[in-house]
């Protein structure tokens, strides 16, 4: 196979571009495994539904709304698989990262908390705003000779043989194709690119809707995350740096919250549209551990369910990221699981192409040995964030007692600490 990428004829409805993968949905998933493809030599083309703003590097970054925003926990995993590829130092100005996070349940005795010092590590992780996240995917994209991007395009078939897989697509009007030993799926939890290949799904309700955005307080932040469990679902306050993300701004560093807040489905209405009772419901609910909470921004309001592909391969197919397994909030895994999927199979990808000159990325073997390979991370994780939701959603008494009796043997037990800030740093996996 050629190792040169061929122009993409926009004018055609037949279209071959010499890639090795296909990849379906531009979000953060599929912009990171393009990025990590591209850091070994291998070409892709990205086929996003939806047009990608018009961004340039010399773009003035600063906000123009202060709270408003969502944001993401990144992992000190998925820190290093990007200072790995050479983004950490064009992300690492707009993340803040967590030197210390507490945990207690609303209105009990329970109490653990998790410090760098004590744990040896520089940090839990970094929270960072999904709008510079983006946009720092999007332009490393854009400026990579290795990858094509294709945005405003409907995919409507897949199709695959014993030597390649095609993807049909829509795009200003026109059916189009593109071939590639390898397809990669990435279009999220609704994925219609699973539906196609037939692939059923595992989906639980959980009678849930998360509410996120951004909040100011009176009382700095001092890297410190704080999670509450309520009857409901957790709640928690992450560090966010200042308006302009470089951390000299005096009068706002240390002040900005990026916010997670879980309320029954049906009830999500009052907390979106009502500031004064979003703001009093917060400071109900973490009191003065946070300060004074002064401003809220514009929220926005997410039902939560799980959702597990029944595959995870399919032929020369590979589903990936909330395609794959879309999981519950609740300790922020969700895209670090993906990333680690992401990285896992490039490099299976990497190491096979450097071994043989002809390797055939659809490999149907390797491809079910990397699955195979992903499951017991996988299933950890899910594991432990449904036991999390189930502990502590269930109102029996007894229940109660029993997890705040965990949450203090966590916090005075030796060994417990380390065990579960590796998993949850993504170390361990």
């Amino acid at each position: 196979m050629s190792e040169t990428n061929q122009t993409y004829d926009a004018t055609s409805n037949n279209n071959y571009v010499n890639n090795h993968v296909l990849i379906i949905g531009g979000g953060q998933v599929g912009l990171s495994f393009a990025l990590l493809l591209a850091h070994h030599g291998i070409y892709s083309t990205l086929i996003e539904q939806f047009k990608y703003p018009t961004i340039s590097p010399d773009d003035d970054v600063a906000r123009s709304e202060y709270l408003d925003s969502r944001n993401t926990a990144l992992s000190r995993r998925t820190v290093q698989i990007y200072t790995e590829i050479g983004l950490w130092e064009s992300l690492q100005s707009h993340a803040c990262r967590i030197d210390a996070v507490k945990i207690s349940e609303l209105g009990s005795f329970g109490r653990a908390k998790l410090d760098k010092a004590a744990e040896g590590v520089e940090s839990f992780g970094q929270v960072m705003e999904n709008a510079w996240l983006g946009r720092q995917l999007l332009l490393a994209v854009q400026a990579s000779e290795f990858i094509t991007l294709i945005d405003g395009a409907n995919v409507i078939d897949i199709r695959q043989d014993d030597k390649l897989a095609m993807v049909v697509f829509n795009q200003d009007g026109k059916t189009k194709e593109l071939s590639a030993p390898l397809v990669v799926a990435c279009d999220g939890r609704d994925s219609i690119s699973r539906q196609i290949l037939k692939v059923g799904a595992d989906t639980h309700d959980y009678g849930q809707v998360g509410i996120v955005g951004v909040a100011q307080t009176d009382k700095p932040h001092g890297h410190i995350g704080i999670e509450k469990f309520s009857a409901v679902g957790p709640l928690a306050v992450l560090p966010l740096t200042d308006g302009r993300g470089d951390g000299m701004d005096g009068t706002t560093q240390g002040y900005r919250r990026s916010v997670v807040f879980i309320c029954k489905a049906g009830e999500e209405d009052r907390y979106l549209n009502d500031d004064a009772y979003f703001m009093n419901t917060l400071q109900e609910v973490f009191g003065n551990d946070a300060g004074r909470f002064v401003a809220v921004g514009r929220r926005g309001a997410y039902p939560l369910s799980r959702v597990l592909a029944h595959r995870q391969v399919v032929g020369r197919c590979v589903i990936m990221g909330n395609a794959a397994h879309t999981l519950h909030p609740v300790a922020g895994q969700g895209f670090n699981l993906c990333l680690r999927d992401a990285h896992a199979l490039v490099n299976m990808l990497a190491h096979e192409k450097n071994r043989h000159a002809d390797y055939d990325f659809g490999n149907y073997a390797n491809l079910r040995a990397y699955e195979q390979a992903r499951q017991k991370d996988q299933k950890r994780v899910i594991k432990f964030c449904d036991t999390v939701v189930g502990s502590f959603t269930h109102p029996n008494p007894v229940m109660k007692f029993m997890r705040n009796m965990g949450l203090i043997a966590f916090d005075k037990v030796p060994g417990i600490k380390p065990l579960v800030a590796t998993y949850a740093m993504g170390l361990k996996s």
